[in-house]
């Protein structure tokens, strides 16, 4: 079948991420010695220069990674909520919702102590190695992509009416920057080298410098800077001006953690996912729903069948992801993933569309929903301040995807998965003495009490980032991802799919992608259209057609438009090493030899 570009094969190290800089820089770690870990990191810093309208410094990390082929980890840099974020709190403010935008959707920023706790524990280079290439842009300047530019553009006024910090820093002198112009960060360069400062006072030792870099973080500077900028109110997705919940005391008590890596078989193959803190096992539970099925690729294309017995797995598997997942101890995940409630809920798949949202009871418990979700579907409204709660760009049933990702794999076996994210420049307010701003992850939870995902002090909200790896015989072989928020294990779905139908990476990426709106949004305002179903155009008018009478809403999206999928893999048997990036958008690569 035709590709946009060869699938990479060598033995010497692979990268694929979003970005191309990000992938050079990577790949340019390898080079120079460093093992999967350090190109992981120092991918992750330029992500959050280069891609501003998608990640940045006040974001978030999960990460799953293989240490020269032992078992999968997850190391979790998501953030919790603050300590004075109670239910109460929010609807004493006459809040249904939590703001998909603004300092009331903080929480504690993750990604600084995930990719440096990633860095001291399993990488070899210093800080200092990790973080040059991103300092470098930062200061020097960055091509500023279209999408970034476009982004500034729809909130411009936003940034000039009600978030002065933000619009001097992305609209110097009031001034739109061009796309592709060169675009500068010089105060989040300042702040960087300000923790290398920090890192390097305490001495020669590598670990010793991280340890102090992560205090400098989470106790000093930084803290102190974000605990101040949170006591000012701001405009937010409500219409109205809040003040922020986030403290320095919130920043000094977390930290990021590991824990066991979520893992379904499938034969020879098997899924490794995070926990249901994440999406993640939502993946498992598609696959799971469709073993047995009849799913085919013809010339790189899926069937309409594919593409119908896929999205009524979605449908089912998103159901039971609003009803059951969440930073909770109780769900029912082995229940969920068993071929036995599988098997009932895949009774429920007919020759139709479902347009009915239907959570299933593992255990025999009932699924509980939010008033928001109980009261019927709603659409996209608009918005009163110009915020965006998610990154994406596009206020259609066409989604772009969003956020971003990188995939690493080197010479002696390491592995790593990461979807960093949180902390886009449209997210809240720029802090001026840093040079970024937080996120806004907090608008994932729920304001209804009792539920998996509801909004407590100290928990982490259930999030879309959903980074994957897959173990082949047991052994780690690969990893991949994308950004798109409730899309991410859609998109995973259809390269799974068209990977496992023959198609290598670069294929697999990019055969033609879809996705359901038919259960709610992750993000505010919380909207789903049921039936709909998003498709690129390149499956073929019939496979369209027939979508059409089987009695789905098809949007169609395209020709090359849906995910941004990235990928490696690695032989156990002879040692080789491949990776395919997403063409779509002209922006992510591979690099590798």
């Amino acid at each position: 079948m035709f590709t946009t570009r060869p699938e990479l094969v060598g033995t010497f190290g692979m990268v694929a991420s979003t970005h191309w800089l990000a992938s050079a820089s990577a790949m340019a770690v390898l080079e120079d010695g460093g093992n999967a870990f350090d190109a992981a990191v120092t991918a992750g810093f330029v992500l959050q220069v280069v891609e501003p309208h998608l990640n940045g410094p006040g974001g978030e990390v999960p990460i799953i990674f293989s240490a020269a082929g032992a078992a999968p980890q997850v190391l979790c840099g998501q953030g919790v909520a603050p300590a004075g974020a109670s239910i109460e709190h929010y609807t004493d403010l006459g809040l249904s919702l939590i703001p998909g935008s603004g300092l009331l959707a903080a929480t504690v920023p993750g990604a600084w102590d995930g990719w440096l706790t990633l860095l001291r524990d399993h990488g070899t280079k210093t800080l200092r190695e990790v973080l040059d290439r991103a300092i470098g842009y930062a200061r020097d300047g960055f091509p500023l992509v279209e999408r970034a530019a476009y982004t500034i553009g729809m909130v411009s006024d936003l940034f000039r009416d009600h978030w002065p910090t933000s619009a001097a820093q992305w609209m110097p002198d009031g001034v739109l920057p061009a796309p592709g112009g060169r675009f500068r960060n010089p105060k989040l360069a300042d702040t960087w080298e300000w923790l290398l400062a920090a890192a390097e006072a305490a001495g020669a030792d590598r670990e010793a410098q991280i340890e102090a870099a992560r205090r400098a973080w989470s106790q000093g500077f930084v803290a102190a800077q974000i605990d101040e900028f949170c006591r000012s109110e701001f405009r937010d997705d409500s219409g109205r001006d809040h003040a922020g919940l986030l403290t320095g005391a919130d920043m000094a008590s977390w930290e990021a953690s590991y824990e066991d890596a979520l893992v379904a078989d499938f034969g020879e193959w098997s899924l490794v996912k995070a926990g249901a803190w994440t999406q993640g096992p939502v993946l498992a539970q598609q696959l799971r729903l469709l073993e047995g099925q009849d799913l085919s690729y013809v010339d790189g294309k899926p069937t309409a069948e594919t593409v119908h017995l896929a999205v009524e797995a979605a449908k089912l598997a998103f159901a039971d992801r609003e009803a059951w997942y969440g930073d909770v101890p109780d769900v029912p995940l082995e229940t969920l993933l068993s071929r036995s409630y599988a098997s009932e809920r895949r009774a429920l798949i007919g020759d139709t569309a479902s347009y009915d949202l239907r959570p299933g009871s593992p255990d025999g418990r009932e699924p509980l929903l939010p008033k928001h979700i109980i009261s019927g579907p709603s659409a996209l409204v608009s918005d009163p301040t110009g915020a965006i709660g998610e990154p994406t760009v596009e206020r259609s049933g066409v989604t772009r995807g969003d956020t971003v990702h990188v995939d690493v794999v080197d010479r002696w076996g390491n592995m790593v998965s990461a979807t960093p994210s949180g902390g886009w420049l449209q997210s809240s307010p720029t802090i001026p003495s840093l040079g970024f701003c937080l996120g806004s992850r907090a608008q994932m939870f729920w304001l209804d009490k009792g539920l998996p995902n509801s909004l407590a002090p100290g928990k982490r909200p259930r999030i879309t980032l959903s980074p994957s790896m897959a173990l082949r015989d047991g052994r780690p072989a690969l990893a991949f991802g994308t950004p798109g928020g409730d899309q991410q294990d859609q998109w995973q779905l259809g390269f799974w799919l068209a990977h496992q139908a023959g198609l290598n990476l670069q294929e697999a990426i990019d055969s033609p992608m879809w996705h359901s709106n038919a259960f709610p949004s992750s993000f505010y305002p919380r909207a789903w259209t049921p039936g709909e179903l998003v498709i690129e155009s390149r499956v073929g008018a019939d496979v369209l057609d027939e979508l059409r009478q089987r009695g789905h809403q098809v949007v169609d999206a395209g020709e090359w438009t849906l995910g941004r999928m990235s990928a490696v893999a690695r032989d156990a048997a002879d040692g080789l090493l491949r990776a395919g990036a997403n063409p779509r958008g002209a922006q992510g690569y591979a690099a590798g030899r």
